[in-house]
Protein backbone atom coordinates (compact mmCIF):
# COMPACT_ATOMS: atom_id res chain seq x y z
CA UNK A 1 0.00 0.00 0.00
CA UNK A 2 0.95 3.64 -0.78
CA UNK A 3 1.25 5.39 2.39
CA UNK A 4 1.71 9.40 1.57
CA UNK A 5 0.51 10.75 4.99
CA UNK A 6 2.64 13.39 6.82
CA UNK A 7 2.05 12.43 10.30
CA UNK A 8 0.29 15.45 12.69
CA UNK A 9 3.00 17.51 14.90
CA UNK A 10 3.16 17.19 18.26
CA UNK A 11 3.44 21.01 18.57
CA UNK A 12 1.50 23.32 16.75
CA UNK A 13 -1.18 26.16 16.62
CA UNK A 14 -4.90 25.53 16.59
CA UNK A 15 -5.51 25.75 12.94
CA UNK A 16 -2.54 23.95 11.79
CA UNK A 17 -3.03 20.80 14.35
CA UNK A 18 -6.81 20.35 13.40
CA UNK A 19 -5.65 20.88 9.43
CA UNK A 20 -3.48 18.29 10.00
CA UNK A 21 -5.15 15.73 12.06
CA UNK A 22 -7.94 15.97 9.46
CA UNK A 23 -5.45 15.56 6.27
CA UNK A 24 -4.15 12.83 8.10
CA UNK A 25 -7.56 11.07 8.60
CA UNK A 26 -8.58 11.73 4.85
CA UNK A 27 -5.03 10.49 3.60
CA UNK A 28 -6.00 7.33 5.74
CA UNK A 29 -8.97 6.59 3.79
CA UNK A 30 -7.28 6.88 0.88
CA UNK A 31 -4.37 4.47 2.00
CA UNK A 32 -6.96 1.69 3.13
CA UNK A 33 -8.18 1.86 -0.98
CA UNK A 34 -5.06 2.12 -2.89
CA UNK A 35 -4.35 -1.03 -4.80
CA UNK A 36 -7.52 -2.32 -4.90
CA UNK A 37 -9.64 -3.33 -7.89
CA UNK A 38 -13.14 -1.62 -8.20
CA UNK A 39 -14.73 -5.40 -7.54
CA UNK A 40 -12.78 -5.56 -4.53
CA UNK A 41 -13.65 -1.47 -3.71
CA UNK A 42 -17.44 -2.78 -3.75
CA UNK A 43 -17.31 -5.89 -1.65
CA UNK A 44 -19.42 -5.48 1.49
CA UNK A 45 -18.84 -6.15 4.78
CA UNK A 46 -20.88 -8.45 6.88
CA UNK A 47 -24.97 -8.95 6.51
CA UNK A 48 -26.89 -7.00 7.16
CA UNK A 49 -24.68 -4.13 6.62
CA UNK A 50 -24.31 -2.58 3.04
CA UNK A 51 -20.72 -0.85 3.94
CA UNK A 52 -17.86 -1.08 1.49
CA UNK A 53 -14.69 0.57 1.33
CA UNK A 54 -16.52 2.12 -2.07
CA UNK A 55 -19.38 3.78 0.07
CA UNK A 56 -17.32 4.94 2.43
CA UNK A 57 -15.14 7.12 -0.26
CA UNK A 58 -18.87 8.28 -1.71
CA UNK A 59 -20.04 8.87 2.05
CA UNK A 60 -17.33 11.04 3.02
CA UNK A 61 -17.57 12.98 -0.38
CA UNK A 62 -21.07 13.77 0.51
CA UNK A 63 -20.07 14.75 4.20
CA UNK A 64 -17.45 17.00 2.83
CA UNK A 65 -19.75 18.49 1.06
CA UNK A 66 -22.64 18.67 3.51
CA UNK A 67 -20.45 20.30 5.96
CA UNK A 68 -18.08 22.54 4.09
CA UNK A 69 -19.87 23.90 1.01
CA UNK A 70 -23.63 23.58 2.42
CA UNK A 71 -22.96 24.18 6.36
CA UNK A 72 -20.07 26.51 6.34
CA UNK A 73 -20.24 28.73 3.00
CA UNK A 74 -24.02 28.07 1.73
CA UNK A 75 -23.02 26.98 -1.59
CA UNK A 76 -26.38 25.77 -3.64
CA UNK A 77 -25.30 22.66 -5.04
CA UNK A 78 -27.24 19.29 -5.09
CA UNK A 79 -26.06 16.77 -2.03
CA UNK A 80 -24.09 13.71 -3.84
CA UNK A 81 -25.31 10.59 -4.34
CA UNK A 82 -28.92 11.41 -2.71
CA UNK A 83 -31.81 9.14 -3.67
CA UNK A 84 -34.97 7.93 -1.94
CA UNK A 85 -32.70 5.99 -0.32
CA UNK A 86 -30.81 7.91 2.28
CA UNK A 87 -28.16 5.00 2.46
CA UNK A 88 -27.74 5.37 -1.32
CA UNK A 89 -23.81 6.05 -0.94
CA UNK A 90 -23.57 2.86 0.45
CA UNK A 91 -26.34 0.75 -0.91
CA UNK A 92 -26.01 1.79 -4.41
CA UNK A 93 -22.40 0.58 -5.27
CA UNK A 94 -22.57 -2.08 -7.60
CA UNK A 95 -22.32 -0.64 -10.77
CA UNK A 96 -20.82 2.82 -9.34
CA UNK A 97 -17.60 4.26 -10.37
CA UNK A 98 -14.73 4.07 -7.88
CA UNK A 99 -12.76 5.84 -10.16
CA UNK A 100 -15.47 8.73 -10.28
CA UNK A 101 -16.50 8.40 -6.24
CA UNK A 102 -12.10 8.78 -6.24
CA UNK A 103 -12.11 11.78 -7.87
CA UNK A 104 -15.57 13.61 -6.52
CA UNK A 105 -13.94 12.92 -3.08
CA UNK A 106 -11.02 14.25 -3.81
CA UNK A 107 -12.50 17.31 -5.50
CA UNK A 108 -15.14 17.77 -2.37
CA UNK A 109 -11.61 17.88 -0.11
CA UNK A 110 -9.38 20.26 -1.99
CA UNK A 111 -13.01 22.43 -2.21
CA UNK A 112 -13.22 21.99 1.62
CA UNK A 113 -9.79 22.89 1.97
CA UNK A 114 -9.86 26.26 0.11
CA UNK A 115 -13.26 27.54 2.01
CA UNK A 116 -11.46 26.63 5.25
CA UNK A 117 -8.75 28.45 4.86
CA UNK A 118 -10.63 31.52 3.79
CA UNK A 119 -12.47 31.75 7.35
CA UNK A 120 -11.62 31.99 10.78
CA UNK A 121 -11.99 28.97 12.99
CA UNK A 122 -14.76 31.26 14.92
CA UNK A 123 -16.31 31.92 11.97
CA UNK A 124 -20.07 30.66 12.17
CA UNK A 125 -21.72 28.42 9.21
CA UNK A 126 -24.02 30.47 7.02
CA UNK A 127 -26.26 27.70 7.34
CA UNK A 128 -27.86 25.56 10.44
CA UNK A 129 -27.22 22.16 11.12
CA UNK A 130 -30.51 20.53 13.03
CA UNK A 131 -31.52 24.13 13.97
CA UNK A 132 -28.11 24.68 15.80
CA UNK A 133 -25.49 27.27 14.39
CA UNK A 134 -22.02 25.38 13.59
CA UNK A 135 -18.87 27.34 14.28
CA UNK A 136 -16.13 26.61 11.68
CA UNK A 137 -14.10 25.01 14.38
CA UNK A 138 -16.74 22.43 15.34
CA UNK A 139 -16.87 21.41 11.65
CA UNK A 140 -13.26 20.67 11.19
CA UNK A 141 -13.29 18.82 14.88
CA UNK A 142 -16.61 16.69 13.45
CA UNK A 143 -14.84 15.99 10.38
CA UNK A 144 -11.91 14.23 12.45
CA UNK A 145 -14.31 12.69 14.51
CA UNK A 146 -16.10 11.70 10.68
CA UNK A 147 -13.21 9.94 9.44
CA UNK A 148 -11.40 8.77 12.18
CA UNK A 149 -14.45 6.48 13.05
CA UNK A 150 -14.94 5.33 9.49
CA UNK A 151 -11.35 4.79 8.61
CA UNK A 152 -11.98 2.26 11.91
CA UNK A 153 -14.76 0.46 9.78
CA UNK A 154 -12.24 0.80 6.73
CA UNK A 155 -9.39 -1.19 8.66
CA UNK A 156 -11.69 -3.67 8.56
CA UNK A 157 -13.02 -3.70 5.84
CA UNK A 158 -9.20 -3.88 3.84
CA UNK A 159 -8.12 -6.78 6.50
CA UNK A 160 -11.50 -8.87 5.27
CA UNK A 161 -10.36 -8.19 1.74
CA UNK A 162 -7.36 -9.07 1.32
CA UNK A 163 -5.13 -9.07 4.85
CA UNK A 164 -3.57 -5.74 4.66
CA UNK A 165 -3.80 -4.40 8.56
CA UNK A 166 -1.94 -0.88 9.63
CA UNK A 167 -2.73 2.27 10.69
Amino acid sequence: MTDNRVPPPFIGDERAMLNNWLDWHRETLAVKCAGLSEERLRERSVPPSTMSLLGLVRHMAHVERAWFRHVLNDEDVPFLYRTDDLDAQFNDVDTASAQEALSTWQAEIEHARKLSAEVSLDAVGKRQRHGQDCSHRWILVHMIEEYARHNGHADLLRERIDGVTGE
